[in-house]
Formats: C-alpha cells, sequence, structure tokens
C-alpha cells in the first residue's frame, strides 16, 4: 500500500517538475525569439541568453541564413512553420542522432519582411537541448529511487510502531496463558495511560479479580455444603448399620422415625441450597409492582405464634419485585425474631426518600457486632441459634440477603437498644426512574 501512493506521489512530482522545467524553458526561448524577430537585422546575430543559445534565423525555403555560435552549420532546428494567424509557436525535436532540443518558432513581421526581403517571409529559431534532468529518464530513476527508500523507510517506521504498541498485547497474552482456575490470582500487566491496550488490561484485571472472588466463593460453599451434609448422612447410616446388626435390640419405628427426620434435615438444607444457587445464578423473574407496607401488614396478622408482633405500618410503600421472595424474606425475618425474642417483636414499614425501610427488632439477646455480617454467610449458625433451631440449615438469612441484592436493595442488621435489629431497604417504584432505565 506504501509503494503505491509513494509510486503515484512521485508520478505527480516528476509530471510537475518536467512541465515546470519545460514551461520556464519555453518562455525563454519564446522571449529571445520574439525579441529577435521583432528587431531582425540580416547581418546581426543576437547575443544568445545564458540558457537559450541556439538561435537560426531560417528563410522560406529551409536555408539558414543567420545563426548564433553554437547553432552555426547546425540545419534549421524544426520544420515548423508557424501560421500568420498564430505567429509563435514551441516544440521539442529530438534528432536521430543527439540530444532533444526545446524551441519556439516565430514568424517574422510582414512589414519586416517586405523591407528586408521582398516580402520573402522568414522564420526565427530561439532553443536550447533539454536539461540533463529531463533527457535520458534520469528523473524517473531519481523518484524510483526516493520511492524506494521512502518505502522502506515506512516499513520499517510501520513495523517499529506496530512492534512497541502490539508488545502490551504479547505480554497480556502471555500472562493470561499462564492463568488457569488452581490459580487466579495472577493479573495481567497493565500499560500506563489511557488508550484501548491499557482499558483492556484494567477490564481483564477487574474481571480476573471478580472471576476469582466467585471461584473462592464456589469452593468455600461447596467445602460448606459437603460439610453440613457429612454429619447428617453419617448419622443416617449409623441408624442404619446399627438397625441391621441389631436387629433384636434395635425398634424397627424408632430407627425409621430417626431416619426420617435426618431425611427432612437432609432435604431441608438441598433445597435452600438449590435456592440460594437459583438465586446467584438464574435470571431473576418479571417484576411486578406491590405495596411492601401491604405484605408487611399481611405477615404480621399471619403471625399466631407467640411472642406476639406489634406493627407500626404507615402509608403505602409502592416497589417491584417478585412478591414470592418477599414474602419469604419478610417470613424469614418475622421467624428469626420470634425465635429469638423474650417477650415481643416490632416490626416497622414506612418510606423514606426514594427507599421503603422495613425494620424488624426483637427483645431478644441480640447479635454482636463482629458477627453480624457472618451470620448472612451460607451454613453461618451462631451458638445461639443452633440451640433455639438444632434442625436449621444457616442458609435462611444468606438466601434472604440474595433476594434482597436481586432487588437492588440491602439487608443489614443494625444498632437497637436490646436484641436484634434487622433493617430491609429497598427502592420505591418511581415511574419517572423506571421510564428512564427503560
Amino acid at each position: 500500500m506504501a509503494l503505491i501512493v509513494f509510486a503515484l506521489m512521485a508520478a505527480g512530482i516528476d509530471t510537475t517538475i518536467r512541465i515546470r522545467t519545460q514551461d520556464h524553458i519555453f518562455r525563454n526561448t519564446q522571449s529571445v525569439a520574439t525579441g529577435w524577430a521583432g528587431s531582425v537585422n540580416p547581418g546581426e546575430v543576437p547575443s544568445p541568453a545564458a540558457d537559450v543559445d541556439l538561435l537560426q534565423l531560417v528563410d522560406s525555403s529551409g536555408e539558414v541564413v543567420g545563426a548564433s555560435r553554437a547553432a552555426a552549420g547546425m540545419p534549421p532546428l524544426s520544420t515548423l512553420r508557424p501560421p500568420a494567424n498564430q505567429r509563435i509557436q514551441s516544440g521539442v525535436v529530438c534528432p536521430p542522432a543527439g540530444d532533444c532540443v526545446l524551441f519556439t518558432a516565430v514568424r517574422v513581421p510582414p512589414l519586416s519582411s517586405r523591407l528586408l526581403w521582398g516580402g520573402e517571409q522568414h522564420f526565427v529559431y530561439a532553443g536550447r537541448v533539454e536539461p540533463s534532468i529531463l533527457a535520458g529518464h534520469h528523473l524517473e530513476l531519481i523518484s524510483a529511487a526516493a520511492v524506494l527508500l521512502a518505502t522502506i523507510l515506512a516499513a520499517w517506521a510501520t513495523w517499529w510502531l506496530v512492534g512497541r504498541t502490539l508488545r502490551p498485547v504479547a505480554a497480556i497474552r502471555a500472562r493470561t496463558a499462564e492463568i488457569s482456575v488452581s490459580d487466579l490470582s495472577l493479573r495481567v500487566p497493565q500499560p500506563p495511560g489511557y488508550d484501548e491496550i491499557a482499558q483492556l488490561a484494567r477490564t481483564s484485571n477487574e474481571t480476573l479479580s471478580r472471576l476469582e472472588e466467585a471461584v473462592e466463593q464456589q469452593r468455600y460453599f461447596a467445602s460448606v455444603v459437603s460439610h453440613e451434609l457429612r454429619s447428617p448422612v453419617a448419622g443416617l447410616r449409623i441408624q442404619l448399620e446399627e438397625a441391621l446388626s441389631y436387629p433384636g435390640e434395635v425398634e424397627p419405628q424408632k430407627t425409621f422415625q430417626a431416619a426420617l427426620t435426618t431425611t427432612q434435615r437432609l432435604q431441608a438444607i438441598i433445597d435452600d441450597v438449590l435456592t440460594l444457587a437459583h438465586l446467584r445464578t438464574a435470571a431473576p423473574p418479571e417484576p411486578e409492582p406491590m405495596d411492601l407496607n401491604a405484605l408487611v401488614k399481611e405477615e404480621v396478622a399471619a403471625r399466631v405464634h407467640a411472642p406476639p408482633v406489634h406493627a407500626d405500618v404507615t402509608g403505602e410503600a409502592m416497589v417491584l419485585g417478585h412478591r414470592i421472595q418477599l414474602i419469604g424474606v419478610l417470613n424469614n425475618l418475622l421467624v428469626n425474631a420470634q425465635r429469638h425474642a423474650a417477650s415481643r417483636v416490632d416490626v416497622t414499614a414506612r418510606p423514606s426518600g426514594d427507599q421503603a425501610v422495613v425494620t424488624v427488632t426483637d427483645d431478644g439477646d441480640g447479635i454482636a457486632r463482629e458477627d453480624r455480617e457472618r451470620v448472612f454467610e451460607p451454613f453461618v449458625r451462631l451458638s445461639g441459634g443452633r440451640r433455639l433451631d438444632p434442625g436449621g440449615s444457616g442458609l435462611g438469612l444468606a438466601i434472604c440477603r440474595a433476594i434482597v441484592t436481586t432487588h437492588q436493595g440491602t439487608l443489614e442488621i443494625e444498632d437497637s437498644s436490646r436484641g436484634a435489629c434487622f433493617v430491609l431497604r429497598l427502592p420505591l417504584n418511581q415511574p419517572e426512574r423506571n421510564s428512564t432505565s427503560a
């Protein structure tokens, strides 16, 4: 491509130089020829100019009747005879042997012809040998050499620039080849600046960070699941082996009842694990507008077991969400609060700014500040929870937070004068915001 561009440029420059050089010579030869033709004297030849040294006066029969020293003994420069209506003409003549000559032929005015030669027409020729830069294709050779040199320089510059530009890409590729699932701690080298390659490296490192975090969570989740499932499976196996080993001493009814209880616990763990995995990986269901405060009233009214639940609901709080999932969150929070409460549970629900805020507070022992984030991790169960709910899976709060996160909300534990205070915040359904998002 560069060769074609440079060749076209060289051709244009070559043509321009040739045309301008010839035009310059023709202007000089025309000036000399017209000057001699206007003041012609048969016995006198004007002194040639520095670059126009070939001067001839030719009669109508083609005889040279006057010539400059450089043109002495030469035949007429050309057979061109300008007509009366176009007294000045220029041209190029190339004899079989010798250099080409650029010349201008001028027809002597009729008045001078009548006074000097009795009306016989004469012609003045002024010319010069073609310059060496135009003769012998020297200009073309110089242009070709320049094109070749420019092409080589362009190819080298392109190779150097491309190599320098792609060097970070090669480093990124090499480091990416070293990264494996077993070790996601490596990061690709990030060049300075804000060009596309730097942004690619930065985005790749951010993606690797998220992937490493996801893989670590998956490994932790898998190890915890296997640990939680191992205990009931081992207990179930012991019960069945004991019943088979001592058929006369073990009552089948008790064995079946214990095995059924263990199986139910396994089923609950598996169901919670599948629910949590579905929330993390599956596409969220289509949201629908609903009044969160109305859901709170319905769930509080459904709590018939002690301790009592007291609700303080103000106004309405329209949110976008999945009704079944949000009911599950509220139900889980209320069940946990009643389980840990000493005498009562207080629930408040009201809009605050652009959020719907629901608080569930019990008057139990509360949760230590250092454990307030741990309780939202899968299978984390504090000592009080194990004592009050031995058959629990430890996935309830993790599922609640996952549901709230998919609804662009938050679920936190905040300070309270007594007991634990769970605070649920969801964005209100604002038509202006929805139309803008859409």
